[in-house]
């Protein structure tokens, strides 16, 4: 978050495991900037009886929230002192789905990440400017599961009641056959999240995605340090203002991350 300040990024999402912590770092972050945006995301599956998480976000009285379910949705229909953003997960694939959501009185939609690069650039053509956000970097979550890892192999324990929460203290990746770590991490449901562990990009296709009408890109972080994290943010930045051509990002990016980037689901 601190990096994202520093770098003078004008909306940040926040999402963190314990849904607690967000009314202290809204805090800190209105203590730190006046010029920002604050958004908190919610946890990406709500089950009945698990409204009293949407009133945790609500009660740390962030900017905006970054919905990503339909329960969330719902929750937050009337809120209209808040801004509202679509996350991936609602999978937004397609100007009527757009049209739908938009007509909730939402500040924006993400891409959905089943669209490759074309398909984006057709549903961004197809629906007003201010309508989409696109990440433009990214370690993609393959999937999301009610299966805790963490509880199963670093304790004795069969829940969150009795696990001693080992994914509090421990740091967990999974690797593929190929021999490639791919992170994991758990959110205030115990619910298990895989991310890739190479990161996807959209860099090559920035001006393709501007010409189709898009106007705002987010960069998701994982695991990055704070030093990592703002030099991510910075050639980004440079990419936006036009101060590196989108083949110059490319190659800054192979050259500085350790394992490179990849289009991934972006690709044709």
């Amino acid at each position: 978050m601190i990096a994202a300040i520093d770098s003078g990024v004008p909306r940040i999402y926040l999402d963190c495991e314990d849904v607690r912590t967000y009314k202290d770092l809204v805090q800190q972050f209105r203590d730190r900037c006046e010029t920002s945006e604050i958004f908190l995301a919610t946890p990406r599956i709500q089950k009945a009886g698990e409204v009293g998480l949407f009133k945790v976000v609500e009660r740390a009285k962030p900017d905006g929230v970054l919905l990503r379910n339909l329960g969330g949705v719902e929750y937050f229909r009337f809120h209209d002192g808040l801004k509202k953003m679509g996350d991936f997960s609602l999978n937004v694939a397609n100007p009527l789905t757009a049209k739908l959501l938009m007509e909730e009185k939402f500040d924006g939609l993400t891409v959905s990440y089943d669209l490759n690069i074309e398909q984006t650039l057709d549903l961004l053509k197809a629906v007003p400017e201010h309508w989409f956000e696109a990440t433009l970097h990214q370690h993609m979550p393959m999937f999301h599961m009610e299966h805790c890892v963490f509880c199963s192999f670093l304790s004795e324990g069969t829940d969150f009641t009795n696990c001693g929460r080992p994914c509090e203290e421990h740091k967990v990746e999974l690797r593929d056959r190929v021999g490639q770590l791919h992170r994991l991490t758990a959110d205030v449901g115990c619910r298990n999240t895989l991310f890739n562990g190479r990161a996807q990009t959209a860099a090559r296709f920035f001006q393709n995605l501007t010409d189709a009408g898009l106007r705002r890109g987010r960069i998701e972080l994982l695991d990055e340090s704070r030093e990592a994290a703002a030099a991510l943010i910075n050639r980004y930045q440079s990419l936006i203002q036009g101060q590196v051509s989108p083949e110059e990002m490319m190659q800054k990016l192979d050259v500085t991350s350790r394992l490179g980037v990849v289009e991934g689901t972006l690709g044709l």
